[in-house]
């Protein structure tokens, strides 16, 4: 079976997991509703903040804070949860490079669905003028495809480290608060209808890291698959 054939049948495994039991899903959906509904509550408790002129600021970073967590929530759990028994199956049906390939896609496609999601619910309670809903909308998309890629090479080093979470946390540091910059810079920019052309850099940047996680990602982690 070639890598494609592998990486398609390694999928729909997680895609048919996650459908049975909705427990990604459902969690992080939750914690979404939940979150956005404690900051609707609190923030209606301060009189004028709607009418504030660093409105716009705070909803922004306070989008991006909440997505941030609901990433880790979804996916640092991406290799934690497996158990040895069904590692080992992996490694005899798979090559190392399908399965981190299959967890890269899926862990994307489950952050864009909960990251749109996320968003609707967020301007449901927070209303908001979007100069640029569009590329407002691809700046989300953007960063639900960054935490994923980053998240996932990451739960994998943690998991082969004994599911060390604080090694995750540090691991993480240093290389999500780039990304979380760019995304609260070019998602800044759509919100304020600036010309798109003035986010081209940001875009290609954050291309690059995500290229160079997944390049990573794919040299890395069959080392660590052999352990």
């Amino acid at each position: 079976m070639n890598l494609f054939n592998q990486v398609k049948f390694l999928l729909k495994k997680e895609i048919l997991l996650e459908w049975r039991s909705k427990y990604a899903f459902n969690g992080v959906l939750l914690y979404v509703v939940s979150t956005v509904f404690v900051c609707y509550i609190s923030f209606n408790l301060t009189p004028g903040f709607s009418n504030n002129a660093g409105y716009p600021i705070v909803w922004n970073v306070l989008f991006w804070i909440i997505l941030l967590f609901a990433s880790v929530n979804a996916i640092a759990k991406s290799f934690m949860q497996e158990s040895s028994n069904r590692l080992l199956y992996y490694y005899t049906i798979a090559s190392a490079r399908a399965i981190i390939l299959a967890k890269i896609i899926y862990n994307c496609l489950l952050m864009i669905l909960l990251s749109t999601l996320a968003l609707l619910i967020y301007l449901l309670f927070f209303k908001n003028n979007l100069g640029d809903p569009l590329y407002y909308f691809l700046a989300v998309l953007s960063g639900s495809i960054s935490f994923s890629m980053v998240f996932t090479m990451l739960s994998a080093i943690a998991a082969k480290a004994g599911n060390n979470g604080t090694l995750m946390a540090i691991l993480c540091f240093p290389i999500i608060i780039p990304v979380i910059l760019l995304l609260i810079r070019f998602s800044k920019n759509a919100m304020d209808g600036i010309e798109r052309n003035a986010s081209q850099h940001d875009i290609i940047v954050l291309a690059a890291i995500n290229a160079i996680v997944v390049a990573t990602s794919l040299i890395l982690f069959p080392y660590l698959w052999r352990d």
